[in-house]
């Protein structure tokens, strides 16, 4: 039963023994420290449950390391001691975010009693100490921990929570990890990723369709929202949804109800909504191509999962765990990596972060002859990773686009043509070229013009 961690920070080494040794015996484990500047190394290697530190310091005070914990860790609990004259201080500071505060001399059982709420409103009660929801989350950084922690306390609420961050960084895996923490782990997680399916095809897999709503709807389908019913959808890389959707998105947030397509009625729903992005919608709100009211009912709770190159003392741990899993599916007896090949490993740039680095180990447990992975085999994989790998979304736009400039000079720009040979009507035809910015005029000049 893993024990809540408390950070202890008092320039007194003799109060600091007695503290220690007075939540030891209560439960807690605890890391001492003479200093503030001690303080923010040691959080700087390791992220406590609380903090518990004296108000009159020598250097940084009580308050200043306060300010400087919240500034970077919200979510942190502190608690100050302090004496009689810096009570307003004090609860100037509970106003700011801070915990509590006990005057000195304090009492004992008040003191652990404090702890206590603070660690288990952290999601650190040693009566759990079940850390099974973030299994798949493998971390030993510090940003790691306490984006952890932030997201453990936002899993026990209902607002909606914006996950960002490059693509490879494991939006998903935070996703599936929050939904495990929340009052719904008993419901569905129902995720779909909003770039990956056709813009006609998504109203029908999110909110359903009735049989006959349209050609090819045999039955009907309950959609993914009415799927999850009592759990979580997560909505990946959300920036991608066309605009049309982004507006039946918002009513369902607001009304808790979604209407199949080919429905009269519409069927209340009750889910949490999860969703992530790659992309900065703040500047898609500015361009036109995301509501700015939808960004708001999604982004109630915003987390950043930060790019692999900024948590390299993950790498190892990383590798270890594909390596691990990938021997064993290939069959090969691996045990390691040689000293200059996890060297390369963790100075690389990793621009595809987590999901290229797994890319990477694959490629050498499937050419590794030997008992541990060589440094050759890690610049060979690195090297050879192609060096633009386009989302799905816009790999499909791409093709799209060619698609149609290649019909277009097939058929002098004439759309009647171009719409039978795609197998598309007209006005559908239209609506692609519009989106494309493809003018049929121009193709007819440029061949009249040859």
């Amino acid at each position: 039963m893993k024990k809540p961690a408390i950070l202890v920070v008092d320039d007194d080494a003799s109060l600091r023994e007695l503290i220690t040794l007075r939540l030891e015996a209560n439960g807690f484990r605890v890391e001492a420290v003479g200093s503030g500047e001690a303080a923010l190394a040691q959080l700087a290697v390791a992220r406590p449950d609380a903090v518990l530190t004296d108000m009159q310091m020598a250097g940084i005070d009580g308050m200043a390391l306060f300010r400087a914990i919240h500034a970077r860790d919200p979510a942190l609990p502190v608690i100050v001691l302090t004496a009689h004259g810096s009570i307003p201080d004090a609860v100037a500071a509970t106003q700011q975010g801070l915990f509590g505060y006990l005057t000195k001399p304090y009492d004992a059982p008040t003191l652990v009693s404090l702890l206590k709420r603070a660690t288990q409103l952290a999601g650190a009660s040693s009566d759990s100490g079940d850390d099974s929801w973030r299994s798949e989350m493998l971390t030993a950084s510090p940003a790691m921990e306490t984006l952890l922690a932030e997201a453990q306390l936002a899993a026990q609420s209902e607002a909606a929570l914006l996950i960002q961050g490059e693509s490879g960084t494991g939006k998903e895996l935070l996703a599936r990890a929050i939904h495990r923490a929340s009052p719904r782990r008993a419901k569905p997680f129902v995720a779909i990723n909003c770039g990956a399916i056709p813009a006609e095809l998504l109203e029908s897999e999110l909110f359903g369709h009735m049989k006959g709503a349209f050609t090819g709807a045999g039955r009907d389908h309950p959609g993914l929202f009415l799927s999850a019913q009592g759990g979580t959808v997560f909505l990946d890389e959300i920036g991608d949804m066309p605009a049309p959707l982004q507006v039946k998105l918002l009513r369902v947030l607001q009304e808790g109800e979604v209407r199949p397509v080919g429905a009269t009625e519409t069927r209340a729903v009750d889910v949490r909504i999860l969703s992530a992005t790659h992309r900065n919608l703040e500047e898609a709100i500015v361009s036109g191509e995301f509501r700015e009211d939808l960004y708001y009912r999604l982004n109630v709770v915003n987390l950043l999962l930060p790019p692999l190159r900024e948590r390299r003392e993950d790498i190892p741990l990383l590798a270890r765990h594909f390596l691990t899993e990938l021997t064993d599916k290939y069959r090969r007896r691996i045990h390691g990596f040689s000293p200059e090949a996890l060297e390369m490993l963790v100075a690389a740039d990793w621009p595809g972060n987590i999901r290229q680095l797994r890319n990477v180990l694959e490629q050498c447990c499937a050419l590794c002859t030997t008992s541990t992975i060589p440094a050759s085999l890690v610049a060979r994989a690195l090297r050879d990773k192609p060096a633009d790998i386009q989302p799905l979304a816009e790999a499909r736009a791409a093709f799209e686009r060619d698609y149609l400039i290649t019909l277009l000079k097939l058929t002098r720009g004439q759309v009647s043509e171009v719409a039978r040979l795609a197998g598309r009507n007209r006005t559908e035809v239209y609506r692609l070229l519009e989106r494309h910015g493809l003018t049929p005029a121009l193709f007819k000049e440029r061949d009249d013009a040859g």
